[in-house]
């Protein structure tokens, strides 16, 4: 979809008055910040005017001494994780791609490695300023933690892909930074090694701020694949004082190697593919270039798994099953899985497969991105038992369906 106007507006009271003017116009308007994720989710099914938020990109306050930070939407996490780093904190928050803003990470409701600590980032956030649709300002929230006051609005826009307000500003939560870390790897070939190493270190009373996935696609060839596998890893992150971050990273190697695993290895350093998405560089739109004829990570269908514990077993064989590569916090039951250069057939077969496994562990799987023919073949969402109350909230907020139409579950 191309767009007939870009605004960038400089302040909140300039979002206003855009949307206000969109609204008089009946113009359909779909915010944006640095583009790293502009492509998830259904194209909007109108488009007339884009919302540019990348100049809201300031860190209003950090208040140190309360662990609070308030932000605009289009700070970008690496930005405020170095400004936080000062002060000796952190926002537990991943940035799935360089240049991820905090409002879009809000609004695609991405949580990384930091999840099985701290919980989703609708866990983290405890605030937000935004404006609805007709250009009328709201507040919710605060910069108290057990603030208790009016609706959670907050939360409700975490995973709203733009759809119901424009975010202008948001308030966090803080946690110190660990005065040490240690991974712990574990190098595996595929699924039943894996779940086992998992399972252990998940079970066991060791505190890890995060046990990571990553498992590359296997080779095509069924008769490759039983002779040849691409090594994975499971990474395990102890931190805390440097003494007890050391007896912890002791424990859970010899857990490792107890439960199976023949090498492990302590690092203080991640692995370089930590928190990113499997087999998809993102880069932002605005430096996009015309597809390639030869194949690259643009072509591959990007998934999103829920699923509780118990079903990882099942969930990392069927993925496995179907070509899928697989990175994420497979402790928390939250994976991605990109199935690479796959037939829009191999794709449907795979996704209903996976749909299946979820739903019997009570999770969904989602197609966060895919190339414009697999968009086009098949549902991207899946099923969703709260459609109705979704549909019942958009047209309390956005009764013109002007905000991103289209772009969410249900031709929200």
């Amino acid at each position: 979809m191309r767009a007939s106007f870009v605004a960038r507006p400089a302040d909140a009271a300039q979002v206003a008055d855009v949307l206000r003017v969109a609204a008089a116009h009946d113009l359909a308007v779909v915010p944006r910040g640095n583009g790293t994720r502009l492509d998830w989710g259904l194209p909007p099914s109108r488009l007339d005017l884009i919302l540019d938020l990348s100049a809201l990109d300031r860190i209003v306050d950090h208040a140190a001494g309360d662990l609070v930070l308030v932000a605009e939407p289009g700070a970008r996490i690496a930005d405020v994780q170095r400004h936080l780093a000062a002060a000796g904190q952190r926002l537990a928050v991943d940035a799935p791609a360089p240049g991820a803003t905090l409002g879009g990470t809000v609004a695609t409701g991405h949580s990384g490695p930091s999840r099985l600590l701290a919980g989703p980032i609708k866990d983290q956030i405890i605030g937000i300023s935004l404006v609805r649709p007709d250009g009328t300002p709201a507040i919710s929230g605060g910069r108290v933690v057990k603030n208790v006051a009016g609706y959670d609005l907050a939360r409700l826009m975490c995973g709203s892909y733009g759809t119901l307000a424009v975010f202008t500003r948001l308030i966090f939560r803080l946690r110190p930074l660990p005065a040490a870390r240690a991974f712990i790897t574990a190098p595996v070939l595929g699924p039943s090694l894996a779940t086992p190493l998992i399972e252990a270190v998940a079970t066991a009373r060791l505190a890890p701020s995060a046990v990571e996935l990553d498992l590359p696609a296997p080779p095509p060839d069924d008769a490759a694949r039983s002779v040849a596998c691409p090594q994975g890893a499971v990474v395990v992150l102890v931190e805390g004082s440097p003494g007890g971050v050391a007896g912890r990273a002791s424990a859970v190697r010899e857990l490792l190697q107890k439960t199976g695993a023949e090498e492990v290895h302590v690092r203080a350093e991640s692995p370089p593919w930590w928190g990113a998405l499997p087999q998809w560089d993102a880069k932002p739109q605005r430096d996009a270039k015309p597809r390639s004829a030869e194949p690259s990570a643009d072509d591959d269908t990007l998934l999103r798994l829920t699923f509780v514990r118990s079903g990882l077993p099942e969930v990392l064989s069927t993925a496995r099953d179907h070509g899928a590569a697989l990175r994420g916090a497979a402790a928390a039951g939250v994976l991605t899985a990109a199935l690479p250069h796959a037939a829009p057939d191999r794709v449907a077969l795979a996704l209903a497969a996976l749909r299946t496994v979820c739903a019997r562990y009570g999770g969904t799987a989602v197609v966060l991105n895919a190339p414009p023919e697999i968009r086009s073949a098949v549902d991207m969402w899946g099923p969703i038992p709260a459609l109705d109350l979704m549909r019942r909230v958009k047209q309390q907020f956005d009764p013109s369906h002007r905000l991103s139409p289209g772009r969410f579950v249900g031709g929200l």
